[in-house]
């Protein structure tokens, strides 16, 4: 089961690359057995197209390496800490896109602006605060994951499926990897959607709520219907 968790993860990583998310090693993504609690996640620094399934780190949610000759990405902490803020996830992804970023680097939110974007977030792709100079200076990447799980008090994680990291870029996430990996190109088409559509009129109001409401609703929650279903 381990190996498959190992795989998952891979497939997550290079699905990154194929999606022209990453540039050079940029970016990460775990995937988490619950019933075990480890995760494997991408190793630090390797180049994606050096990667093997088999190189993929597993790791605790106590934070202890389990298995893998390499050192885990420097950005293990973060998923850690949101894999355990968000118990109904199985994956977390971090991506340096470059429209993203850009709305990360501005400490803006990706405003929700037409129907594409509200398919997926149920409102803006939020941005956290900036991190304070002692959180930066103590537990850096920890402390990441602590300004999102605190942009995120009292919201669905599924219903905001991911986040920007003011002055950093994107994290999101999703049941399973393939989800979280649909998640980073969602934020990362939506921002440069919302680039464009600013250029055009900068002063764009947000979608409407009705808008909002039917097209996020009809693919999730009870009384979703777009797609084939489940039966």
């Amino acid at each position: 089961m381990l190996e498959d968790l190992k795989l998952e993860a891979y497939e997550a990583n290079i699905a990154l690359v194929k999606h022209g998310l990453i540039n050079l090693t940029f970016g990460n993504a775990s995937a988490i057995d619950r019933a075990k609690g480890i995760f494997a996640i991408k190793p630090s620094g390797v180049a994606y197209d050096k990667l093997a399934p088999s190189d993929m780190v597993l790791v605790d949610l106590d934070g202890k390496k389990v298995e893998g000759a390499l050192n885990p990405s420097s950005d293990t902490p973060t998923h850690r800490r949101l894999l355990l803020a968000f118990a109904d996830i199985g994956s977390v992804v971090h991506t340096h896109s470059s429209s993203a970023t850009a709305f990360a680097q501005a400490g803006r939110p990706i405003p929700i602006f037409g129907t594409t974007h509200a398919d997926y977030f149920y409102g803006s792709v939020r941005v956290t605060r900036k991190m304070t100079p002692e959180e930066i200076a103590s537990a850096y990447e920890w402390e990441t994951g602590n300004v999102i799980v605190e942009c995120m008090a009292g919201i669905d994680p599924l219903d905001h499926p991911g986040m920007l990291v003011n002055r950093h870029a994107p994290f999101t996430w999703g049941k399973t990897a393939a989800k979280a990996v649909e998640m980073a190109v969602v934020v990362e088409c939506v921002a440069d959607m919302a680039l464009m559509s600013l250029q055009l009129v900068p002063d764009l109001a947000e979608i409407e709520p009705e808008l909002l409401n039917k097209h996020f609703k009809r693919k999730h929650g009870p009384g979703a219907y777009y797609g084939q279903g489940k039966g």
